[in-house]
């Protein structure tokens, strides 16, 4: 399929970042060109505890991965996003991002995509994180500027700790969010 879009696919290290082919693929189905940019963590996750992983995401992708921030002198080697999908979105990143915090390439494409693309998010993390007041205080915020947080009906549901089911994230509900 011929794609003129370009997705940013911007996974934090949860569960569901141990499948990431599988959104590639939905949305490259869609019609995406998808770059995918991983947070620190989920590198670490996914070059330490997935041997060969990161290089088949590259080829799936057809574009490097990327997890931390290039060099002033150094040219971009992806190109700019038309939307972003960040999933599986953590609490720590939730709070970052709701504060504006950049302290890494994940979080300084988002916070500052606000203001540029659609942003789709997609949350993982248990009902005991969630019960903490302020995750519905960053999730109302991040919604009141502009991102779709799918969280609750028809998203993520946390569930109880060390209760998830990797089978059962939503991941198609997120690509079905994404702009037409």
């Amino acid at each position: 399929m011929t794609t003129n879009r370009t997705l940013y696919l911007i996974a934090c290290a949860a569960p569901p970042a141990r499948r990431l082919s599988v959104p590639i693929k939905a949305a490259q189905q869609a019609g995406w060109d998808v770059c995918l940019i991983l947070t620190p963590s989920a590198h670490r996750w996914l070059t330490e505890d997935a041997e060969g992983e990161m290089e088949a995401l590259e080829q799936l992708t057809g574009h490097p991965v990327r997890h931390q921030y290039k060099l002033p002198s150094q040219p971009d080697v992806l190109p700019p996003p038309d939307a972003m999908l960040v999933a599986p979105l953590t609490n720590n990143t939730l709070a970052k991002w709701a504060t504006a915090v950049s302290d890494t390439l994940a979080l300084g494409l988002i916070t500052e995509g606000i203001a540029l693309v659609p942003i789709i998010a997609l949350p993982h993390f248990n009902d005991a994180q969630a019960a903490h007041p302020a995750v519905q205080r960053h999730v109302d915020f991040l919604r009141e500027a502009g991102v779709t947080v799918l969280l609750g009906e028809g998203g993520f549901t946390p569930h109880k700790p060390k209760h998830g089911n990797l089978d059962a994230y939503p991941w198609q509900a997120a690509i079905d969010a994404l702009p037409a």
